[in-house]
């Protein structure tokens, strides 16, 4: 049993106790209530008991660049920042998970390697579109494409026609598919992205890319009934367009990620390129409109796209040098910094980095802190603040856009099915997690 003032459930936050058996909550009890005889009671105090987190957009590369990112290191970052549940997408992999022996090879490099519950997406590219419901039926969550290119050749980008075509397949097993969308026509015509300044880079992606690329996608998905998610929103603008093809029934649903919500183009130094992710962190007033976006319900979740290197792909170039932030262990504090800078409780918090990620892939037995759910928590010291040193994170590469902002929300332990798995920053030495499938 866990016990605290403040148990974020689906109807609010109240005192409660939690009551576990079989790694599954049994009830949630009013906070006053007795032990049943023979159960260990964790007193929490004032420390919040969220739902264990789930990550719905990690690259953990392994195999071929686990130099980059691997499973173990990934998911001890995962636990070490409240997370219980990731969902690995098809690269940076190498091979990439576009065929049903490639996702047997990944489900085998990790199985023995991962601290965290883990599952997987699979890719749609243009040579596997006869791949798509065999990848289904192995369970992977859904299909991760691009509209324009990826950033690694053996994972390439769908044309409009390869794109209406992934649709119709998948429509037909009402399969997910995640889209990357920048359109490949306005990145051509912008001025190319090249040396240290972050005005220029930021002027080689504008907002017109993802507009277009989102037009594009929400016609698509109407022709084809088919079920879309939009990955990585950047641009506050489209948030209309998005809203508008919701009422009209087009089924979309939304993320962002904390490095939008936190991060703004006015505040990046020149040749600080672990700021660099495509699509862009962009200005403050579009960073109002995203938090409008989550407040109205348009944004469904917030989730990590964590996407790391090797320090020597972050070039002082915002031309050559790698795009992806490295976030996993952090997202909790960062997004709970600024929500309740801006008026929102963990509640919400709870809701976009749990709730809506586990719905988005089908987990249900994840996401909230409910009787029949998996017992994964994190607890949370919400007042607390903590600088980020880069020195004490536990992913491979120890680069982040974060290192020396002071957060509030130090995760004091993470537990997966019942048992502890991060205790005070330090993730437990066992493999305890498990891989999922699509049920």
């Amino acid at each position: 049993m866990l016990r605290s003032t403040r148990v974020v459930t689906p109807t609010g936050v109240r005192p409660a106790t939690v009551h576990v058996a079989d790694g599954r909550i049994v009830e949630v009890l009013p906070h006053a209530a007795p032990a049943p005889a023979g159960a260990r009671r964790v007193e929490l105090g004032d420390d919040a008991l969220l739902p264990g987190l789930v990550d719905t957009h990690v690259h953990v590369n392994d195999p071929g660049r686990a130099h980059w990112e691997g499973f173990a290191s990934a998911t001890r970052a995962a636990a070490a920042g409240g997370i219980t549940t990731l969902v690995d997408m098809p690269l940076n992999s190498v091979p990439p998970t576009t065929t049903v022996p490639h996702l047997a090879r990944k489900r085998a490099v990790a199985g023995p390697k991962v601290l965290v519950d883990v599952g997987f997406w699979g890719g749609a590219v243009p040579d596997n579109l006869a791949e798509l419901r065999a990848l289904h039926a192995a369970g992977v969550f859904g299909f991760k494409s691009f509209l324009s290119p990826s950033g690694v050749d053996e994972f390439p980008h769908l044309t409009r026609a390869q794109l209406a075509a992934v649709l119709d397949e998948l429509a037909a097993v009402d399969g997910l598919l995640l889209v990357h969308a920048e359109d490949p026509h306005h990145l051509a015509s912008a001025p190319p992205a090249s040396g240290p300044r972050y005005a220029d880079f930021l002027a080689s992606r504008p907002r017109a890319v993802e507009g277009e690329a989102i037009a594009a996608l929400i016609d698509a998905a109407r022709a084809s009934g088919g079920r879309v998610h939009l990955l990585h929103l950047s641009s506050g603008e489209a948030l209309p367009m998005i809203a508008a093809a919701r009422r009209a029934g087009v089924r979309i649903t939304v993320e962002t990620c904390p490095h939008f919500l936190t991060l703004a183009a006015e505040e990046v130094p020149d040749g600080a390129t672990e700021f660099k992710c495509c699509p862009p962190i962009r200005e403050a007033a579009n960073q109002d409109l995203l938090w409008q976006g989550l407040r109205e319900g348009v944004i469904d979740c917030v989730v990590s796209d964590h996407s790391p290197s090797t320090p020597e792909l972050k070039t002082g170039d915002f031309g050559t040098a790698w795009g992806g932030i490295s976030s996993l262990q952090l997202g909790l504090p960062a997004v709970w910094s600024a929500a309740r800078a801006r008026g929102h409780d963990l509640a919400d918090v709870a809701r976009w980095m749990s709730t809506a990620p586990a719905a988005l892939a089908g987990l249900t037995a994840k996401g909230a802190i409910a009787p029949g759910r998996d017992a994964d928590f994190a607890v949370l010291a919400p007042e607390q603040t903590f600088t980020v040193d880069a020195a004490r994170l536990h992913h491979r590469n120890r680069v982040t856009a974060y290192a020396g902002r002071t957060l509030h929300g130090v995760v004091r332990s993470t537990w997966l099915r019942g048992t502890r798995i991060a205790q005070d920053g330090q993730p437990s030495a066992s493999a305890a997690g498990r891989l999922l499938t699509r049920r």
